[in-house]
């Protein structure tokens, strides 16, 4: 073992014998390195059993029990992404911590929910198949207003974890638009159109593209769309949560 990584290991030991970690929900302590993200009750709560989900959107379907299957949409109008990857649907404790993180400063939330959906992705799927990370931008106007990018913070948290690049300003927005609550799929796929572009082409990758939530996947489908028209291989997309149909 090389000094730095040994000085770095006698570091975090001391940290966290004298700040001990605690769940960023309940502040219950966490105990000592490696910790899980959240505590077992606050982990319970935000990843309660899912319900049966669409295999290709992870749209929730309103029943407990039964197995998974594609949504009519899915299988009318195939989207131009692979697949969602979500921790869960935008519901209960799940979509109020979520509230948090991305309207109400909460960014100490953004390494939790990024090791979380590490760890899903590394169960659900293959992450040696991603090439690049890309988040979701927002444009700058209503980057300012806001004053981070809570798709971006989950971005840097999963480069890391899963060991892909990430490239911040690869996808760009660059046409304003109004925001998408309220609308229903149709509007809001029209409220993107030309609203994101590339910095510059794409060369085979396959994208993991990251965002907080899917609610009806229109931004998900027009971010695949000028991805792949710019070169993308395919697109896979991870998120938080997914909205139900009415979400």
């Amino acid at each position: 073992m090389d000094l730095a990584r040994l000085l770095r290991r006698e570091l975090t030991g001391l940290f966290d014998l004298l700040l001990p970690a605690a769940c960023p929900l309940c502040s219950t302590l966490l105990g000592p390195a490696p910790h899980p993200p959240f505590c077992p009750s606050c982990l319970a709560a935000l990843l309660p059993p899912s319900p049966p989900c669409c295999p290709r959107c992870s749209l929730p379907y309103p029943t407990e029990g039964g197995t998974d299957h594609h949504c009519e949409p899915c299988l009318r109008q195939p989207p131009p992404f692979e697949r969602i990857h979500a921790l869960g649907p935008y519901a209960d404790s799940l979509r109020e911590a979520i509230t948090n993180f991305k309207y109400h400063g909460r960014l100490d939330l953004d390494r939790p929910f990024g090791r979380l959906l590490a760890d899903r992705l590394r169960e659900t799927a293959n992450p040696a198949e991603f090439d690049l990370i890309l988040p979701v931008p927002l444009h700058p106007d209503r980057l300012r207003q806001r004053s981070y990018n809570q798709s971006l913070l989950l971005a840097r948290v999963l480069s890391r974890e899963l060991k892909i690049p990430l490239q911040s300003r690869r996808l760009r927005r660059i046409r304003p638009t109004p925001p998408q609550q309220g609308l229903n799929a149709a509007l809001r796929q029209a409220n993107l159109r030309q609203a994101f572009g590339l910095s510059e082409p794409l060369q085979g990758q396959h994208i993991l593209l990251i965002d907080d939530v899917v609610t009806t996947t229109a931004t998900a489908r027009e971010c695949s769309r000028v991805l792949l028209d710019g070169g993308a291989a395919a697109i896979t997309l991870a998120v938080l949560a997914r909205a139900g149909r009415h979400g």
